[in-house]
């Protein structure tokens, strides 16, 4: 017997059922970016590993997925390399590529290659897939779909209060109510400035941005594992623990970081972002987060990200200001700032809450019966032409029992059947079923065209 096919752990198959919600995700996002005057790009599935590597810090390069180089691999590898059993080794000389792990260093890298064809400031967004070895669980998935946008080549703040516009404006088409977190990588430095420890930024940055996930208690045991001190730790804590509103812990870390000039900066641009965002009737909450870090490497000055507090799951939306990611590729000088729409997640989100409109997910809208070959050739012309009017509609393709038909519109949840017999021909009528209360009429189709279009 042969063996039972299966996926890999981490990835999913879609119904089409499942698919129609997908595309209702991904066209609400995209048509949310063409407000706001975004273009799209693509880039490959994979990337060469020098231009991913080291982008996202040593936890990151330990999740990209590398592919094995074609022909003869093990050319130049001494037996001596082989038997060492050195994996990280000796996937470097087996390696060449590796499957992108977000879409924002593959843009840095695009930016880079057609900066010559490029109109700088430069509002791009791209919705395809990324993969990451991590652990499957719930809500994290080794294959996904990000759907970001980013503009590179302008310093301004104001693209900032765009892209939270962004944000506030897609989950609001969704339905979603969520918390918009806003805090900024020069506070972090800052406060790691303060607290006496410059040098531990990405260790207090990484820590810290646990502290929902495993409590003060357990950040502070993992802060002194680092070899942070004691007393930095207890100057932390007042920081982590700061209470009140937006501005008003704005105003507190004024006095606390009073003595770092990149600190005062980071308060200086969130307090320009959250005060021109004041007058722009944001509808969901916007939080200014301290202890909300990201683990990637590349963020320079704001960071994003967005829970749906109604679910129990990650954030859904992040990102940031990455100032010199571009300059890793030969590039300096060329600001960017983006963010990332977790698709997988909103569509478990989605699902959980219910929020998937009717219209979003509904496939054929009407079938023609098929009674044999003169009532399909009699057919063929009508389903054209209501083709034409944007009904989605099909003809069962078999003459096959009746029965079998009805049960394959139930099965696509097909709301209304057309039947057209002998009879039907005689007097160029159509008999329309609604397959939701069963009632039945002897109409035309410009009626049944209306009828649809009206429901």
């Amino acid at each position: 017997m042969a063996a039972k096919p299966g996926i890999p752990k981490g990835t999913r198959d879609f119904s089409p059922v499942e698919m129609a919600k997908r595309n209702y995700i991904f066209n609400t996002i995209r048509d949310v970016y063409h407000l706001y005057g975004y273009e799209q790009i693509e880039t490959p599935s994979m990337e060469n590993l020098s231009t991913l590597m080291g982008k996202y810090g040593e936890e990151g390069d330990k999740l990209l997925f590398k592919i094995q180089n074609s022909g003869d691999y093990f050319a130049g590898i001494t037996d001596e390399e082989l038997l060492s059993r050195n994996a990280a080794g000796l996937a470097s000389k087996f390696c060449e590529k590796g499957l992108r792990y977000d879409l924002t260093v593959p843009f840095a890298r695009y930016v880079v290659i057609h900066r010559d064809k490029i109109s700088f400031p430069f509002k791009r967004y791209q919705i395809q897939p990324v993969w990451r070895a991590d652990r499957p669980q719930k809500g994290r998935y080794r294959e996904f779909y990000q759907c970001d946008a980013d503009v590179v080549g302008s310093d301004s703040l104001l693209n900032e209060v765009e892209l939270v516009q962004i944000m506030d404006t897609v989950f609001t088409r969704f339905g979603i109510r969520v918390s918009i977190k806003i805090n900024n990588r020069k506070i972090l430095s800052g406060i790691a400035e303060i607290i006496g420890e410059p040098k531990k930024i990405v260790d207090i940055t990484v820590a810290i941005d646990k502290l929902d996930k495993i409590g003060l208690e357990n950040v502070n045991k993992e802060l002194a594992s680092k070899g942070i001190s004691e007393e930095s730790i207890a100057l932390l804590q007042p920081i982590l623990l700061l209470e009140g509103a937006n501005l008003e812990k704005l105003e507190k870390l004024k006095t606390v970081l009073a003595g770092s000039e990149m600190g005062l900066n980071g308060i200086e641009e969130c307090e320009y972002i959250l005060k021109m965002l004041s007058g722009m009737g944001i509808r969901n909450e916007i939080e200014l987060n301290l202890t909300l870090a990201r683990g990637l490497n590349y963020y320079t000055g704001a960071i994003f990200e967005v829970k749906a507090p109604d679910v129990a799951i990650g954030s859904i939306t992040g990102g940031g200001r990455y100032d010199n990611l571009t300059g890793v590729f030969g590039l300096s000088g060329v600001s960017g700032v983006g963010i990332s729409f977790g698709a997988d997640r909103i569509f478990d989100v989605l699902n959980q809450l219910e929020l998937y409109p009717g219209e979003a997910v509904s496939g054929t809208q009407l079938m023609f019966v098929n009674f044999g070959e003169q009532e399909t050739a009699y057919c063929l012309p009508l389903l054209a032409r209501i083709r034409e009017a944007g009904i989605r509609a099909e003809l069962y393709p078999d003459a096959a029992k009746m029965k079998k038909q009805m049960s394959y519109a139930n099965t696509k949840n097909i709301p209304y059947v057309a039947l057209v017999g002998e009879n039907e021909i005689k007097e160029d009528k159509i008999v329309l079923k609604n397959m939701v209360t069963g009632e039945q009429i002897l109409t035309d189709v410009v009626t049944i065209i209306s009828t649809i279009q009206n429901k």
